[in-house]
């Protein structure tokens, strides 16, 4: 099960995705926003955030205009690796080396067709452990300190 969300910037390629997901036979959970209104993107990154940290999905999707604020706000909540990518082969190194378990993606800034390239390419990676675990251990225990 995945847990997405957007704001406004993020509104159109966000449904996109969304299309996209359900097509490839996954389950999607939308955390809003619903409309093209303006919204502060930290409540969205807060709403998919949480219960992904939580264990309640797999993984999530964020987007807003550039993907930046969105994903310095997903950064703060503890437990989650969000990674903004702009490519497939940055998405598919956040899930290889950083077990990332949020992407960001810009909504102004990244065409539908490469957008769902990343997140398949997210999507289908696996984390390979070993030793990239040791350093996603010490990425949690900045949390911590």
């Amino acid at each position: 099960m995945i847990a997405i969300g957007s704001d406004h910037g993020g509104f159109e390629l966000k449904n996109e995705i969304i299309k996209h997901l359900k097509k490839r036979g996954f389950t999607v959970e939308d955390f809003g926003t619903f409309s093209k209104d303006s919204v502060d993107y930290p409540d969205i990154a807060k709403a998919v955030c949480e219960p992904v940290a939580a264990g309640k999905f797999s993984f999530g999707i964020l987007v807003c205009g550039t993907g930046i604020g969105i994903s310095i706000a997903a950064n703060k909540i503890k437990g989650i690796r969000a990674a903004l990518c702009a490519d497939p082969y940055s998405a598919a190194k956040a899930k290889q080396h950083n077990n990332a378990n949020v992407i960001t993606l810009g909504g102004r800034v990244t065409g539908p067709d490469l957008a769902m390239t990343i997140v398949d390419a997210y999507i289908d990676a696996d984390f390979e452990g070993g030793r990239h675990q040791k350093r996603v251990d010490k990425i949690m225990d900045l949390e911590q300190n």
